[in-house]
């Protein structure tokens, strides 16, 4: 049942000092595509006092989380929920925060514009959107590791694919989200932050 992902070993090391500034002191934290679920059980134990909340919308993905988690979980990290991001109608009512990490490229735009549009309406005045993954910033030249990923994801699916850091801003903004900070990751990455307005 439990699934490995060599990525989620790799990125949790330089995520962790990134969340460590970003997430709220306490509260819930709500995880949009969990995948394996290495990353709920590596974060939910870094952070004993946020409550974590793993989702995915594969049902393999779900029993690998619950795998981990029943496995090594610490008792704040809760059972997964299935959730579809591109959906009006989510598990939760609110988060304290959000985090989703290599959801944007490897799922439809509607996925995205889903995930912003929630956002907009779990998270308090203040509460962040914390998304980690590959982008194409307007005016610089991308990575060519970036341009033969993007490549492989639209001959894997037409839909998905590496997405434009100004696309994925505007569709915020038009949810009540503004984007804080862009922070450079390893191997061409980033952590991008958007905040509910009125924090």
């Amino acid at each position: 049942m439990k699934r490995h992902a060599p990525s989620a070993e790799r990125n949790r090391e330089p995520l962790l000092p990134v969340l460590r500034e970003l997430l709220p002191p306490s509260g819930t934290v709500l995880e949009v595509a969990s995948g394996t679920g290495q990353h709920a059980l590596f974060f939910s134990r870094a952070f004993p006092h946020l409550a974590w909340q793993p989702t995915d919308a594969d049902p393999a993905a779900l029993a690998s989380i619950e795998a981990w988690r029943q496995e090594e979980g610490p008792p704040l990290l809760h059972a997964p929920l299935a959730l579809d991001a591109r959906s009006d109608t989510w598990p939760v009512e609110r988060a304290d925060a959000i985090v989703c990490i290599n959801m944007v490229h490897i799922s439809p735009w509607e996925a995205c514009q889903g995930l912003l549009r929630a956002a907009g309406r779990l998270l308090p005045p203040g509460g962040r959107l914390i998304l980690y993954g590959a982008y194409f910033v307007e005016g610089e030249t991308p990575a060519p590791s970036n341009v033969a990923f993007d490549a492989s994801l639209r001959e894997r699916d037409p839909s998905w694919g590496v997405r434009e850091l100004g696309a994925v801003t505007a569709e915020a903004q038009a949810h009540g989200l503004s984007r804080e900070r862009v922070i450079p990751m390893p191997s061409h990455n980033l952590t991008v932050v958007f905040r509910a307005r009125g924090g």
